[in-house]
């Protein structure tokens, strides 16, 4: 355990960029988890003798055509739209590594069939799809999670494929295989492993694109509807304000998706630090 924290406090503090990125995704995870005692005001509470007010002491980040505080609101969005991203790619990342870990394992018409439905899903233009499954399914919350979930699914499908199938015939496999361990102990024990350090990058990336997912999907009117605090629907909202000269509206929810989109990006390679074993040596 000592030698766990030990090496995290080297990969955070042996790189800046990494060390901020942590920092500010502990500030995302704050917001997420006690937002509403974090946010200065009640996200739904709506005073129009203050409808519109630019930033100032008391609104930092002005008010909505409703008198709204978009603090609040930005703050409060931040639980919904990390949790929409951490189940997407968490059902993602579990049904891809499965199937890419039995494609690349048993190959023969395992690997056939699955990476034909792979091969199908990336047909399409994945926010294409997404958009077509929401409107399909219906427009809750659990059905932007499913869609983002599947259209995210051939990416970690692909990748765990091509790494057992480098890895399947490694000395570390036929010594697990001679010393009695079956196929799927193999598979999750010794092969999967071994793949972690690769998927870490990507989950990183994907939380990201996740995010990006669901505020679009909000922003065209088929993701999180209104009132409910979200980045995307803010954005969207704010949008038509913009000419008017009330950009306070769009300009902040809008810069925080984007840090936010950043953060993930940069945690890619921390996260990789410290999950690959070789970076212990």
């Amino acid at each position: 355990m000592n030698a766990t924290l030990r090496h995290t406090r080297y990969v955070i503090s042996e790189n800046w960029i990494t060390f901020g990125a942590f920092a500010l995704f502990f500030v995302f995870v704050l917001f997420a988890i006690f937002g509403d005692a974090i946010a200065p005001y009640r996200p739904t509470m709506s005073d129009s003798a203050i409808a519109l007010q630019g930033p100032t002491l008391a609104h930092w980040f002005g008010t909505d055509q409703l008198g709204r505080d978009v603090l609040s609101r930005v703050i409060v969005a931040t639980r919904l739209d990390l949790g929409i991203a951490v189940l997407a790619v968490a059902l993602s990342f579990m049904a891809g590594s499965i199937l890419g870990t039995c494609a690349g394992y048993f190959g023969g018409w395992t690997d056939r069939i699955i990476s034909r439905l792979v091969d199908t899903l990336m047909a399409f233009p994945l926010f294409v799809l997404a958009m077509g499954l929401v409107a399909a399914l219906g427009n809750t919350i659990e059905n932007i999670i499913y869609a983002t979930a599947i259209i995210n699914l051939p990416l970690y499908t692909r990748v765990v494929r091509s790494e057992v199938l480098v890895r399947r015939q490694a000395g570390f496999v036929d010594a697990a295989r001679l010393v009695g361990n079956g196929d799927w102990r193999i598979m999750a024990r010794h092969l999967f492993p071994n793949v972690m350090p690769v998927l870490m990058v990507h989950i990183s990336l994907n939380m990201g694109w996740a995010i990006l997912n669901a505020a679009g999907l909000s922003f065209i009117g088929l993701g999180v509807r209104p009132p409910t605090p979200e980045w995307g629907i803010m954005v969207a909202e704010g949008a038509s304000y913009i000419i008017s000269g009330q950009w306070w509206l769009a300009l902040f929810p809008g810069a925080v998706l984007m840090l936010a989109v950043f953060c993930f990006n940069l945690l890619g390679d921390g996260l990789r630090d410290l999950i690959d074993p070789r970076m212990r040596t």
